[in-house]
């Protein structure tokens, strides 16, 4: 996100594109849903998830509309410099003809203006030529198709062809205090998901690796509840050292590439989406046997107001694409029902993420609900969930997915924070651009990992403050910014036809304020509840 405009890449299909934002949007957040259904209770959860999954594609669109926006504007900045260059070229040969005319009238030859001018067809084309070099690849097919070819179409001045990253967008439509607000957002939440990612590998390791002597005939009361004092490996080392003790060996083992360049290859991001789909089919299939079978345990409560806050960082948090939205909507080939479409897309997320927690609540009790909600399957004395093929694949499910991403996320968080603290004309020394910055972005969430492994609490930490931020006060922002600047450059008659459902500005301060209030209740819930 720290980039200027980056490559488009190879186009996908719409279908395709629904696939990888449904894959971008359902992940770590989803496995401690659950449990915040749990403590919230049925009914807030049910109204809360319904509610923000709606702000969610509202500001979603906010997004693709901004998009096309910075697209015409780069467009426009184009064709004004075409301009410039053909007027330049028109009055550089006007006064070279005019210059030579003159020449050859002394020389008693005459030499004519059209003469002049048709003489230079061949440099004008020239010009032309490396004009074309700047378009987009989409649109120098568009333009330089056949007449008679059936693609060869008007490229629109709001065509979605080139990537521009948030920002981007930021640079483009906010002022110097909205762009350093912007990134400090940006830099916020992509620590707050490191330090996410940090505990959770760990703490599944821990939990699998750990040895729990269950008795299954015993009664559930008489059973010993594990803390962090608990052995783990014997009495010398107890589940938080253990825990810590992973927890250094993922640092070391995936702290270093912060130095290097790493990227996501097309076949890791697939492998990952299978075991994605598979792990969370299993778990609900599962969990709907168990309930199928008169086994189901949970009873959960109605409403609880105290445990809101944490659930509205975890749905903020699960519903979070907007940051990657350039990346994944640029590539679709035909975008002409791109709203309807995400909105398919998010009814089918919400869907899945009702199921998956709703069989949550009513298959477990809720203080035994993991938050990290994979580790549910691994009790050996269920008869249902004790295969123990289906119980390691299910609790390394997390190790897996998410150390292949930290190392990503940690080169975008570096990458934002150079941008963050960068000023012109200056260039970073070595030792800060190569030591310096991955320190900064690998120690502190570390630390953090260090200081408590309470998963559910880092996730709505970061979704209720970052995360908010960045799905509703930012698009906000930007959309108004945009729709502001679209008026100037080409009057209020330019018609957009990637404007978002929800035009009227109402829908703009709604989200503001709804953004603000939020923000707001959680931290006064933080401070009674903790009072």
């Amino acid at each position: 996100m720290a980039g200027d405009i980056t490559e488009t890449g190879s186009l996908y299909s719409p279908f395709m594109g629904l696939i990888y934002i449904f894959n971008l949007i359902v992940g770590t957040g989803a496995l401690t849903m659950p449990k915040a259904f749990g403590a919230a209770g049925w009914l807030i959860s049910l109204v809360l998830i319904i509610l923000l999954g709606f702000f969610s594609f509202m500001t979603t669109t906010f997004v693709v509309e901004t998009m096309s926006v910075a697209n015409a504007r780069l467009r426009w900045k184009t064709r004004e410099k075409q301009n410039e260059v053909h007027k330049a070229t028109f009055e550089e040969k006007l006064h070279a003809a005019f210059a030579n005319n003159h020449k050859k009238r002394v020389h008693g030859t005459p030499y004519s203006y059209y003469e002049r001018m048709k003489k230079d067809d061949a440099h004008t084309e020239d010009v032309i030529e490396d004009e074309e070099e700047n378009q987009s690849e989409e649109e120098r097919r568009a333009l330089l198709a056949p007449v008679n070819d059936p693609k060869r179409r008007r490229v629109d001045l709001y065509d979605i062809t080139e990537r521009v990253e948030m920002g981007q967008m930021a640079s483009m439509f906010f002022n110097k205090i909205g762009w350093y607000l912007f990134y400090l957002c940006i830099v916020i939440y992509l620590y707050g998901d490191l330090a996410i990612y940090a505990a959770a590998v760990p703490k599944s390791l821990r939990d699998i690796t750990c040895p729990v002597n269950i008795t299954c005939n015993v009664k559930p009361s008489k059973q010993i509840n594990l803390t962090n004092s608990s052995p783990c490996w014997g009495t010398a080392v107890n589940r938080q050292n253990a825990y810590r003790v992973y927890l250094g060996a993922f640092s070391l083992l995936l702290g270093p590439f912060v130095f290097f360049n790493v990227q996501k290859t097309k076949y890791l991001q697939l492998l990952t989406s299978l075991m994605r789909w598979v792990a969370f089919t299993i778990m609900i299939i599962l969990a709907m046997t168990r309930i199928t079978h008169g086994k189901g345990e949970g009873h959960p409560v109605m409403e609880s107001i105290t445990s809101v806050p944490n659930l509205f960082g975890v749905c903020v948090y699960s519903f979070m694409c907007q940051h990657s939205l350039p990346s994944l909507v640029t590539p679709i080939k035909n975008k002409r029902h791109l709203s309807l479409l995400v909105f398919f897309d998010f009814l089918v997320i919400l869907i899945f993420y009702l199921v998956l927690s709703f069989t949550g609540i009513f298959c477990f009790k809720n203080k035994d609900i993991k938050d990290i909600y994979t580790l549910n399957f691994m009790d050996k004395c269920d008869p249902i969930t004790s295969a123990k093929e289906i119980g390691y694949f299910l609790g390394l499910f997390p190790v897996f997915t998410l150390s292949t991403n930290f190392p990503i996320i940690a080169i975008t968080l570096r990458n934002n924070l150079k941008t963050l603290f960068h000023r012109d004309g200056y260039t970073y020394p070595w030792i800060i651009d190569r030591i310096f910055f991955p320190l900064l972005t690998i120690v502190p969430p570390i630390a953090v990992a260090f200081g408590t492994d309470d998963l559910e609490f880092l996730v709505g930490v970061t979704g209720s403050y970052a995360g908010a931020g960045i799905q509703y006060l930012i698009p906000a922002f930007l959309v108004y910014s945009a729709r502001k600047e679209q008026r100037i450059l080409f009057g209020p008659g330019s018609i957009n036809k990637h404007t978002s459902p929800f035009r009227h500005t109402f829908w703009v301060y709604f989200v503001l304020i709804w953004g603000t209030l939020s923000v707001i209740f959680v931290t006064v819930n933080h401070i009674l509840t903790k009072s």
